[in-house]
């Protein structure tokens, strides 16, 4: 005989799915926008200041929640936040608009996807996490998927391009893991520890970009428009959202989602700028979005 005590658990199931399913695409979000940048880039901004427009998209949003919590790191995380920061923004940024430069856009987002691979490989010692067949099967048509999106015949293959590429994906792969196995302090909230990693970021790209980039650019008024989107929707709202479910979600899981940055990519140079697309390219999309799909209905 069933009684009302029996009844809880498989509510509290479903309600766990369901939140789990809403804070999954939630986090799906931040990589989506995040694809936007290349359309932004080359369509608004003045041409030749890549890093410039990290900066801005990371150290203002940081400094703004800095100064809306007016809390600070304290005691290793002074240490913790400065790596998570410089790992996830300030060395990924660098490296992500060198592989941009050097070597074809399908060839750097290909790159690009291989971080689900490397956050499987990092999750065994980091977080003790052992790798299952299923989750390395759908990182790596991931990769495959991504590649046939983007790869084109002039694909060429710069040595410098190829290293800061993967040492791109390397580096924010390490800053996933790492942002999971320490969470975030007792009582601090997850935009607090997203404030300290964007101002610290931030702060590690600023000599960078001025060393390598010199003056700013000239901004007018589609420039504006740009890098608002980047610091205000590509910059605050991306990361608060990624940093939200990177804290409660499978880390494999949530690495996969950032397969949608090169599927938007391509997307938008379809839909915005008439770029052409090939039934092997649609052929992609599917095999990604599966990869994407299958790595949340994945188990542990």
């Amino acid at each position: 005989m069933t009684t009302t005590l029996d009844r809880p658990a498989p509510q509290t199931t479903t309600t766990t799915t369901t939140s789990t399913a809403g804070l999954t695409a939630l986090t799906a979000l931040a990589p989506a926008v995040w694809g936007t940048t290349y359309l932004v880039t080359t369509e608004l901004l003045p041409p030749g200041h890549p890093l410039f427009a990290g900066l801005l998209r990371a150290l203002p949003a940081g400094l703004l929640l800095l100064a809306i919590f007016r809390r600070l790191p304290h005691g290793a995380w002074w240490w913790r936040a400065l790596a998570l920061g410089t790992l996830n923004i300030g060395a990924f940024f660098p490296l992500l608009f060198i592989a941009a430069e050097r070597l074809p856009g399908g060839v750097a987002a290909t790159v690009g996807a291989v971080q689900p691979l490397l956050v499987i490989a990092l999750a065994l010692p980091l977080l003790g996490e052992h790798p299952t067949a299923a989750r390395v099967g759908w990182a790596l048509a991931g990769v495959g998927g991504v590649a046939l999106v983007v790869l084109g015949p002039d694909a060429g293959l710069d040595p410098v391009g190829l290293l800061a590429g993967l040492g791109g994906a390397l580096s924010m792969a390490t800053g996933v893991v790492l942002t999971r196995r320490w969470g975030r302090p007792e009582s601090v909230s997850s935009p607090v520890l997203v404030s300290w990693l964007l101002t610290a970021g931030g702060l590690v790209l600023l000599p960078t970009t001025f060393l390598i980039e010199g003056t700013p650019p000239v901004v007018d008024a589609p420039a504006a428009g740009g890098y608002l989107w980047l610091g205000a929707v590509g910059g605050l709202a991306a990361y608060l959202l990624w940093f939200r479910g990177l804290g409660s979600l499978p880390v494999v899981a949530t690495a996969l989602l950032g397969l949608l940055s090169p599927i938007v990519a391509a997307a938008l140079g379809w839909l915005v700028l008439g770029e052409a697309l090939r039934p092997v390219q649609l052929a992609g999309f599917a095999l990604a979005l599966a990869a994407i799909l299958g790595g949340q209905l994945t188990r542990r």
